[in-house]
């Protein structure tokens, strides 16, 4: 009993120490409603080749919005001209098109209309997009900020984009192309089939055809280039390396977790290099959650064999990685009980004693950034490298059995090189049809 009355005065007093560092060295953030000043306390970070913004859940405005004000400072003052985010490719493309002055996609498509939809949808990210798409006017064409999808999930709607681009430029090759992904067509609008279907033995795999299809483009590069122009050329073969990288996804996903996950993130990192290569010498910030942005290696994640998009970053890119974590107490997130099932605002339970969020509320400091990068902060990374829980929460929040599907383990001061606090926070708010009032057709949410 001794002993276990010693362990916890030990517990308390390096929990104590960790508030106190921690407050000590947090720096007090204006209201994001002051964009500019929010997005100020930034600037030590622009340096970087690559600055990427995680969020604790995907549903919450302050992330979206202090993301948009930190976003927005980087792309006016300190050349930044790529914003990669947490999204399938073909629906950013249209969001592209749109705050790049050119025409958005023809189709019935709208975008980001696939659960979950809010979020992407809403009010915070239809306010950034249309910045950018303002921001833009100005610029010459090339100097033009982009906004790009990173993700694998869009087979369907990947395979109909290389289809018309072929259509275009080459419609014999759009034949041939058509033959390869029909070894697809069973399952394109339910690609989770094709996995199971191939795992159980009653498919073959696609895996070969669909890798020469990729290399048919490539091998007619030059050809296309000519024909079409670079823009619509590397959206094609984007599309066409996603088709071949889902295949293995939904094919692998039924072997374990861990495979899969590490495929998707690899499969974003190699979409980010390809969008900072074909920009030359270009900045980039990356939008997604911090379960991707942080250094997967410092976390439970990474003790069992996962690595992300922050881990990838980091040994590529070194210091010229900044990867920034986001947090909350308690307040309010737009989430679903279970996959596809509607949204809801649900209240988030105040951190457990045992968290990292736990010190951050108990700092009394309600919105504020800790960097802990700079030397003479040994102290503060000391007490912030001991493990302890990190919540996280998806497009799924099941408060009940919170402790087991939303909290891991992790070393903040090695999973990130600095953290955002909000102590309270609310939901996103979804756009709808009415939010499209006076808008232009091409107005790419489809409202």
């Amino acid at each position: 009993m001794a002993q276990l009355s010693w362990k916890q005065n030990e517990n308390e007093a390096s929990v104590k120490e960790a508030v106190d560092l921690v407050r000590e060295h947090g720096e007090e953030l204006p209201s994001i409603a002051n964009e500019q000043a929010f997005g100020a306390m930034f600037d030590r970070f622009a340096d970087a080749k690559v600055v990427l913004l995680g969020e604790a859940t995907h549903g919450t405005s302050e992330f979206y919005r202090a993301r948009a004000a930190i976003t927005r400072r980087l792309i006016e003052r300190h050349g930044f001209s790529i914003v990669a985010v947490e999204a399938d490719w073909p629906d950013a493309a249209r969001i592209d098109a749109y705050v790049r002055h050119r025409r958005v996609p023809d189709g019935d498509d709208t975008a980001f209309e696939r659960f979950p939809t809010w979020m992407w949808r809403n009010e915070e990210v239809a306010d950034f997009v249309n910045w950018m798409r303002d921001h833009n006017r100005d610029p010459a064409e090339d100097e033009r900020a982009e906004f790009r999808g990173l993700d694998v999930y869009s087979m369907n709607a990947s395979i109909r984009s290389v289809l018309d681009y072929l259509d275009k430029v080459d419609p014999e090759a759009a034949n041939d192309a058509r033959g390869r992904y029909g070894c697809l067509s069973p399952w394109q609008s339910d690609p989770a089939r094709y996995g199971r279907a191939v795992l159980t033995g009653q498919k073959k795999p696609c895996d070969e055809v669909l890798l020469r299809q990729l290399q048919d483009i490539l091998d007619k590069r030059m050809h296309y280039l000519q024909a079409d122009g670079s823009d619509e050329f590397f959206d094609a073969l984007q599309n066409a390396r996603i088709v071949h990288a889902a295949e293995h996804y939904y094919r692998i996903m039924y072997e374990g977790a861990t495979e899969s996950w590490n495929l998707r993130d690899r499969h974003m990192f190699e979409t980010l290099q390809s969008l900072l290569a074909r920009r030359g010498n270009a900045k980039a910030v990356v939008w997604a959650h911090n379960s991707h942005v942080g250094n997967a290696a410092a976390t439970a994640m990474g003790w069992q064999g996962e690595f992300n998009i922050g881990e990838l970053c980091r040994k590529t890119y070194g210091n010229e990685a900044v990867l920034i974590g986001f947090g909350t107490d308690r307040g309010t997130v737009a989430a679903a009980d279970d996959w596809d099932e509607p949204m809801q605002v649900k209240g988030v339970r105040p951190a457990r004693s045992d968290s990292h969020e736990r010190i951050f509320r108990d700092t009394g400091l309600s919105c504020f950034l800790t960097d802990w990068r700079e030397n003479g902060q040994a102290d503060l990374k000391d007490v912030l490298a001991r493990p302890r829980l990190e919540r996280a929460i998806g497009v799924i929040y099941r408060p009940e059995t919170e402790l087991y599907s939303h909290y891991f383990e992790a070393v903040l001061a090695e999973q990130f090189d600095a953290f955002v606090w909000f102590e309270e926070t609310r939901a996103v708010t979804p756009l709808t049809h009415a939010h499209g009032k006076g808008m232009p057709e091409t107005y790419p949410f489809g409202l």
